[in-house]
């Protein structure tokens, strides 16, 4: 952990704790030297279907991507282990997760999918008047939802219509607000603003003027941009809880709101921007990773190869005499 610590943050180390409880839990007793193949993959077998799900009752199956996350884990710390010549060869090596759990888990773990374009574009008209319209049109434009309750007056440019990503605000535990930079040099990246979202941020300036003179000196002035009526910073949970609200009332289907991003990206993929370019949007260094994790191609964008299929089946060929 402390030499991981050397490179993430603090929510990312705890992420990794977390993840590592399964193991300790399993196989915490054995000594490094003795750790066999058979060892890890039983802890792993056993972490999958045996491991309680967030808020599912004890013995539920964890889901296949968090047994993933604590298998990368392990692997990087008998990693080292090998590099510090505590053990000739990592255990964990060859260790995998078996297809049999992956179908099951495919199977009976609901995934939520990320709106369509359809949906967003419902879920923006209904929001029109809310008071947040503004900072929901960020996320919904493919900013993080730490990178929205992070940004500030002095990053945005109403006049050259752009914004810069250089702080968030995120949280540890759900409970604890931590503020820090981008979570990447891609991450800090000035981006031009669509028309709709720079009205909107301009009409959100003019509101809380408003609301500044009407509270007077009851008034937080601490310059970022999604704040109450009073000026305090809102965190993550709160824009999040209000989003859902938002989608009880129009009687949508709740999904995460950084879904957003997944919805936004495969929009703009979707629509011919670059790979470079959309990576660069999103704040991620690699245009693959971008791709292969956010971008989704549902029934309606398909459409068009069911189309150029047509023509390829030949349909302007005459008909046989």
């Amino acid at each position: 952990m402390e030499y991981k610590r050397r490179d993430v943050e603090e929510t990312t180390i705890r992420t990794y704790r977390l993840a590592l409880v399964h193991v300790h839990d399993r196989i915490g007793h054995v000594r490094l030297q003795d750790l066999s193949e058979d060892q890890v993959q039983a802890c792993i077998d056993d972490i999958v279907t045996k491991g309680r799900r967030k808020g599912g009752p004890a013995g539920t199956r964890l889901a296949v991507s968090t047994a993933e996350g604590v298998l990368t884990r392990l692997r990087e710390a008998l990693g080292r282990a090998v590099v510090r010549k505590l053990i000739p060869e990592s255990p964990a090596k060859y260790v995998r997760i078996s297809l049999a759990d992956k179908k099951t888990d495919k199977r009976e773990r609901p995934r939520v999918k990320p709106w369509s374009v359809a949906e967003v574009q419902r879920f923006v008209a209904g929001i029109e008047r809310d008071r947040l319209y503004a900072p929901l049109l960020l996320s919904l434009m493919g900013l993080r939802p730490a990178e929205v309750v992070g940004l500030r007056w002095d990053d945005v440019d109403l006049k050259l219509a752009t914004l810069e990503m250089v702080n968030t605000r995120t949280m540890i535990g759900n409970v604890q607000v931590l503020e820090k930079d981008a979570k990447t040099a891609a991450g800090e990246r000035v981006l031009p603003l669509p028309g709709p979202v720079l009205d909107a941020l301009k009409r959100f300036r003019a509101m809380q003027a408003r609301e500044r003179l009407a509270a007077g000196e009851g008034y937080i002035e601490l310059g970022y941009v999604v704040v109450d009526q009073l000026g305090v910073p809102r965190n993550t949970r709160h824009l999040r809880e209000h989003a859902y609200r938002l989608m009880r009332e129009l009687e949508m289907r709740r999904v995460r709101l950084y879904d957003a991003r997944h919805s936004c990206l495969s929009y703009l993929a979707n629509n011919g921007v670059p790979d470079h370019v959309l990576a660069a949007w999103a704040g991620h260094t690699n245009a693959s990773f971008t791709k292969r994790k956010y971008v989704h191609v549902d029934v309606e964008d398909l459409r068009v190869a069911a189309e150029a299929w047509d023509g390829f089946h030949g349909g302007d060929r005459k008909a046989p005499v």
